[in-house]
């Protein structure tokens, strides 16, 4: 469709706040969540991480749909974010691998979105007031009584308290071979991953190290786990409120009591905090961008990551203590936000298990922290030498 002589559209804010412009993508009614992400490339990557389901996305770089779209880089099955706001769509996308228009992708995938925004000024907004409920209107829907949509706007559900992961799990099981990825020989490790909303980029990365994975929905029991006797366990990322899992925490409370060695990530970092004991709670506007820099305790180094969370869990940084639930024994902040502190990840120092609220996987994004897959392949060859020296 064309860019040009495009239907009116406007974004409102729960707080009255409204932006103008024209339509992008699907024309028509959109509610969620309005956030912004920080990230110059990779918006294909962003649109389809399932952690960003029920979120209207707010892209801070300027110009979007240069490069078009392909179905190599999807993160997903599909779009699961609410909407999508940007300041200057691309009129022709330009790049080899381009298959099709950003703009053609959302109308097909039916993801209302709107362009010509002030992008900064929304994102200026968001960091003092916080993310907060939020519309877009396009078409006839934008010629509604601007009181009418305030109203639409903030009777939605919070993001606090949502549920989600249910919702864009895998609805079925299936296998991640390492030879489908360049291994050859025999698997070094057999791992099984809950899909909260795991992104593709994942798999691959264990896949090509040697790990045969098993990707369970997140509904999946205890026993769906242990029936494939895996030598470790991985919990991804996904969207929504990590007071909610009280099932993932339950199962993975069994995980751990097995002795199985762990790794989280993002929304399986939260649910380990939980886990442990530890509270989490929900910033005001969350981290968003593969901009973000983390230190990493373990080797001292500055690392820049990918991130996409609206919550974090609640434990102190500096020495490790006892968890909460001390059973668990001692409990680290192995990571930490260099911009607000925030915590990034947690290690066991008794227990073979760790986690990270970033995104090793990179997609799209830095590099620094890929090795994070290495350490945990790592901690399942020392558990599984250490099981059959006992």
């Amino acid at each position: 469709m064309s860019l040009l002589n495009r239907e009116p559209a406007v974004l409102v804010l729960a707080d009255g706040t409204v932006h103008h412009g024209q339509a992008y993508g699907q024309t028509g009614t959109t509610l969620g969540e309005a956030v912004f992400t920080t990230g110059m490339t990779g918006y294909q990557e962003t649109l389809t991480d399932p952690s960003y389901a029920r979120q209207i996305i707010v892209q801070t770089f300027p110009h979007i749909g240069n490069t078009g779209v392909n179905t190599e880089d999807a993160e997903s099955r599909a779009i699961f974010a609410a909407g999508y706001v940007v300041r200057e769509a691309a009129r022709v996308p330009s790049n080899w691998r381009s298959e099709r228009s950003l703009d053609d992708e959302l109308e097909a995938q039916g993801v209302v979105g709107i362009q010509g925004v002030d992008t900064r000024a929304v994102t200026r907004h968001l960091r003092s007031a916080g993310s907060m409920k939020a519309g877009i209107f396009s078409g006839a829907a934008a010629r509604r009584p601007l009181a009418d949509l305030v109203a639409e706007v903030q009777a939605q559900p919070s993001m606090a308290g949502a549920r989600l992961a249910d919702e864009v799990t895998t609805e079925s099981a299936y296998v991640v071979e390492p030879a489908e990825h360049g291994w050859e020989g025999e698997p070094l490790h057999t791992v099984v991953a809950l899909d909260l909303g795991l992104k593709a980029a994942t798999p691959r990365h264990l896949a090509a190290r040697g790990i045969r994975l098993h990707v369970l929905p997140a509904t999946s029991s205890f026993e769906d786990i242990t029936a494939l006797d895996p030598d470790g366990v991985f919990l991804s990322n996904g969207p929504g409120d990590p007071a909610t899992a009280d099932d993932q925490v339950a199962l993975l409370r069994q995980v751990l009591d097995a002795g199985l060695p762990f790794f989280g990530i993002c929304f399986g970092n939260q649910v380990f905090g939980r886990a442990l004991g530890f509270g989490t709670y929900k910033l005001p506007f969350g981290h968003r961008g593969p901009n973000q820099p983390v230190m990493d305790k373990t080797t001292g180094r500055v690392e820049i990551t990918s991130q996409n969370h609206g919550f974090a869990v609640d434990a102190p940084l500096g020495e490790p203590v006892m968890a909460p639930e001390a059973a668990y024994g001692r409990v680290e902040v192995s990571h930490w936000s260099l911009n607000d502190q925030v915590v990034e990840g947690l290690r066991l120092l008794d227990r073979p298990a760790f986690s990270v609220q970033f995104h090793p996987e990179s997609a799209a994004g830095p590099h620094d922290s890929v090795p994070l897959f290495d350490r945990f392949i790592a901690m399942m060859t020392e558990q599984s030498s250490t099981s059959e020296g006992a």
